[in-house]
This record gives C-alpha cells, sequence and structure tokens, in this order.
C-alpha cells in the first residue's frame, strides 16, 4: 500500500490485518469523492492479497465520519470527482459484500448519515458507547442512501428500522448495541484495540477459504427466499472444503495443540 500517495486515508498492514483510518480529523473524517475513490481503491488492493486476512475502518481524531462533506469545494453532491491519474486507472467497484475478506468497522465516535450508512455495509461493526449515530437524511431533505433502506430492517427488524429511517434521530452506541446494529459498544478509548484483537483473531485462528464461503453464502442467502435450495448449496460447499488440505489440517493442528498453517487461499470457490 505504500505505493499510493493517499491525501484522505491511511492504510497500515501488521499480522494480517489492514488497519484504514479515514484521515480528515479536523473535519470530523467527512466524507469526500476523493475519499470514497481512495477508499474503493484501498479495498481493491487488499482483496487481492492473499497476506491480508481481515480490514478494520476506523476514524482519526474524535469521530468516525460526520457523513458527507457539505462545504462547496469538497461536496460529495458536487458533480465531478478527484482526477483520476492521482490514482491510476480506475479500479472496478467492489461490494463489501463481494469481498472475500471481512471488514471490520471501529466506529470511534460520531457517525452520521454516510458515516453510519457504510460501515452498514460491512460485516462487523464495534462502537463506542457514548458515540452519537444517526441516519439523518429525512432532516437534510433526503433519503437514506447506500442500500441501508434494504438493509437495516434485515440486521433488526422493520420497526426498529423504520423509526430509524424515517425520523432521522440520533442514538447512542450503547443504544445500537441494544438494538444489534453493532456487535457491541464498549468504552471510546477501547473501541479500536477491541475491533483490532476481533481482527487478529480472524487471521490468526480461522482458515482463509472457510472463511471467505462463509461470508459469501451469508450474503447470498440473506436475499434468498428458497431455503431448500440455500441448503443444498451450503451442503455441497461444506463437503467440497471437507475434502481439501486446510480441512485435514484444521483437525490436525487441534489435536496436535499447535496453531495452524493453512495453505488455501481466501478467494478459493468450489468448482462450478
Amino acid at each position: 500500500m505504500a505505493d499510493h500517495a493517499y491525501r484522505t486515508i491511511r492504510v497500515d498492514v501488521a499480522d494480517g490485518v489492514a488497519l484504514v483510518t479515514l484521515d480528515r480529523p479536523e473535519q470530523l473524517n467527512a466524507f469526500t469523492p476523493r475519499m470514497g475513490r481512495e477508499m474503493g481503491h484501498a479495498f481493491t488492493n487488499l482483496e487481492a492479497s492473499d497476506e491480508v486476512r481481515a480490514i478494520v475502518v476506523t476514524g482519526a481524531g474524535r469521530a468516525f465520519c460526520a457523513g458527507a462533506a457539505l462545504d462547496d469545494e469538497r461536496s460529495t453532491f458536487r458533480a465531478g470527482a478527484p482526477a483520476e491519474e492521482e490514482l491510476g486507472p480506475p479500479i472496478s467497484d467492489m461490494s463489501p459484500w463481494e469481498m472475500a475478506t471481512p471488514v471490520l468497522a471501529a466506529i470511534n465516535g460520531a457517525a452520521v448519515g454516510l458515516g453510519l450508512t457504510y460501515p452498514l455495509q460491512w460485516d462487523i461493526r464495534i462502537a463506542a458507547e457514548d458515540a452519537k449515530l444517526g441516519f439523518v437524511f429525512t432532516r437534510r431533505g433526503l433519503i437514506p442512501e447506500a442500500n441501508s433502506i434494504w438493509l437495516l430492517s434485515r440486521a433488526i427488524g422493520a420497526s426498529r428500522a423504520l423509526e430509524l429511517l424515517v425520523t432521522g434521530r440520533t442514538f447512542t452506541g450503547a443504544e445500537a448495541a441494544d438494538m444489534g446494529l453493532v456487535s457491541r459498544a464498549v468504552p471510546a478509548a477501547q473501541v479500536l484495540e477491541a475491533t483490532m484483537e476481533l481482527a487478529r483473531d480472524i487471521a490468526r485462528n480461522t482458515a482463509p477459504a472457510s472463511v471467505g464461503a462463509t461470508k459469501r453464502l451469508f450474503y447470498e442467502q440473506l436475499a434468498s427466499s428458497r431455503r431448500a435450495e440455500a441448503r443444498a448449496v451450503e451442503r455441497a460447499t461444506f463437503a467440497w472444503l471437507a475434502a481439501q488440505p486446510d480441512a485435514r489440517e484444521g483437525i490436525t493442528s487441534f489435536l496436535e495443540r499447535r496453531p495452524p498453517a493453512w495453505t488455501m487461499s481466501k478467494h478459493a470457490t468450489p468448482p462450478q
């Protein structure tokens, strides 16, 4: 990642975990078109690397992301995009749910508007207990975006989802944990370390191909109403993985009480 001179984010990789930091602290990490392009660029490269087993995203300073930048110069709603040549040729857009790499949000402070709908697309969220969160779009004359209308009811149920989406009210990280919008809420000073600890556990102890397959099936079946078909795909994937070397390694390393030595890629998929 050192080859890319990002201006709005920082990317650090160690021990199988990539830490992506939204880096506009004086603007509470308000989201700009350039930040979106840089995030897409970073995610694409991190997903392509088998060395990266998990991605953690957090915000610099006291906020996670205060939503879309509204100033004239950088407004997310302004036409145009940052100069393409600064980041090289365009990279194909990749939806987070299509990635084999788990993406975790360490919501260390305020996350409103796009600052909340963006991490809603990711896999695991941990928030500061006192962080202010909100889908504030109806209070700005807009509607919730980034697939949040489709996704939020599946995450927390229709009644709670409609309340949050329609009122646009703010709520705390602790309330978000009670609703199941985030996995847990912890004191603000502990958010990043708690999220990194979870990411490192994934990197150290889980089989890359198993995690990739589990995530892929989860999101495929989230949108499916065909239970029998889903079960058949699950069975076929289980049988395929059971015949692979990592399944043998998982059992052997457990019996020998040693760390597993996985050999398969997180992108491995059953033959069609």
